[in-house]
């Protein structure tokens, strides 16, 4: 009876270890990222209610559109490999609670054979009276010590008996649980799967709209690329002036620490905005209307919603703060790094000034001739060498 007891025991143990942690992990990963889509998504969404509101189609709609619709699309992936998690957990856990329903059975059959037995049930109706029968007191002192484990061996049952149909009402509530997800998550792919073909109904509304006005917009689109070539001009001639200026002289303790910090945390930075997507990436890509026209990005442009503030990365020191065509763009000194946050209306900071991470720099400006286009211009350089800010910034 014993042997058959270890035996259960072990596959409970077994049970415990091999099926359950892997894929609850799994779950929960799954379900955190589809919050992080949903809160993308949400404020993607937010972006577009500041547009114009009209059923004219714009580039800065049409690039809020696009990121709508990858997310979108990331999200429905998330929600199918969420729901395949479920079904692949839900099918372990009544795996598990049939197993352990088993040994319950088990414990519960060899409990009742053990009491059902002659000589149990005798010293069960009268344990007093079969110690104090005994013959000598070596028989009696054998008796009472037997009475002993007897009791314990009764009180090892129970306690096995009672903990497996706690075990068991705990699958079935995970079980519950996971069912309630599935549907949870069953109801938002089908809520997802819908906006998505709305979105993209709309993308190719827009995209069809603004071909028919490419000769505006290809005028639009050269002063844009102008003013853009004019501010890196600017920022590259300003960041090298200073870049040379500091060869010549030896950093500070403090300087070459927070140069340290600024490196050691590559790809942990935080945004320079608190929401936002990046509407523009670094280096050369395709227009998202016009695929003849290349674009080349010093930095990345990082999109938001109307009255954000440009917040520093690092801790560091305000070294210029000036102005190109109408807005501010403000240069941070990390040791031999250096951050820029362009395109705003307002400064919180002036030259001079020590920030800390996550301090206000200034509040991005909003353009009307943009269609109420709120967006950041970012910038890291390491020495005269600009690099690509998105591998600083936290993924």
């Amino acid at each position: 009876m014993k042997t058959r007891i270890h035996i259960r025991l072990l596959v409970i143990g077994a049970l415990a270890i091999f099926l359950c942690p892997i894929h609850a992990e799994s779950v929960k990963d799954l379900q955190k990222k589809q919050k992080q889509l949903q809160q993308e998504i949400e404020q993607t969404n937010k972006m577009l209610s500041q547009t114009k509101r009209d059923e004219s189609a714009t580039l800065n709609k049409l690039n809020l559109l696009n990121q709508n619709i990858k997310n979108q699309r990331r999200l429905i992936s998330t929600l199918d490999n969420e729901i395949i998690a479920l079904n692949r957990e839900m099918v372990q856990l009544s795996g598990r609670r049939d197993s352990l329903q088993h040994i319950l059975e088990g414990y519960k059959l060899d409990y009742a054979q053990f009491v059902r037995q002659t000589h149990f049930a005798r010293l069960q109706q009268s344990p007093l009276l079969f110690v104090l029968s005994s013959e000598n007191f070596q028989q009696l002192v054998r008796r009472a010590r037997y009475m002993q484990e007897f009791a314990h061996f009764r009180q090892e049952q129970v306690k096995r008996i009672e903990s497996t149909q706690a075990e068991i009402d705990t699958q079935n509530a995970l079980l519950k649980a996971n069912k309630s997800d599935k549907e949870t998550a069953l109801s938002t792919r089908k809520r997802e799967q819908a906006n998505l073909q709305r979105d993209e109904r709309k993308q190719q509304s827009m995209l069809t709209q603004l071909k028919s006005k490419e000769k505006d917009l290809s005028t639009k689109l050269k002063k844009q690329q102008k003013k853009a070539a004019d501010l890196n001009k600017k920022i590259d001639e300003m960041v090298r002036q200073q870049a040379e200026k500091a060869s010549k002289t030896t950093l500070t303790k403090e300087q070459q620490l927070i140069a340290g910090g600024f490196e050691a945390n590559k790809g942990r930075l935080p945004w320079p905005v608190e929401k936002g997507m990046i509407s523009g990436h670094f280096g050369k890509q395709q227009h998202p209307v016009y695929s003849q026209v290349t674009i080349d990005n010093k930095g990345i442009y990082i999109q938001t919603v109307a009255g954000t503030k440009a917040r520093a990365v690092y801790k560091g020191e305000v070294t210029s703060c000036f102005m190109v065509a109408g807005t501010y763009a403000v240069i941070v000194q990390h040791g031999n790094y250096r951050t820029v946050y362009s395109n705003l209306s307002k400064l919180s900071v002036k030259q001079g000034d020590k920030v800390e991470a996550k301090q206000y720099i200034g509040t991005i400006f909003t353009d009307a001739e943009q269609d109420q286009k709120t967006e950041l211009y970012f910038q890291v350089y390491k020495d005269k060498n600009v690099v690509n800010p998105e591998l600083w910034i936290a993924k």
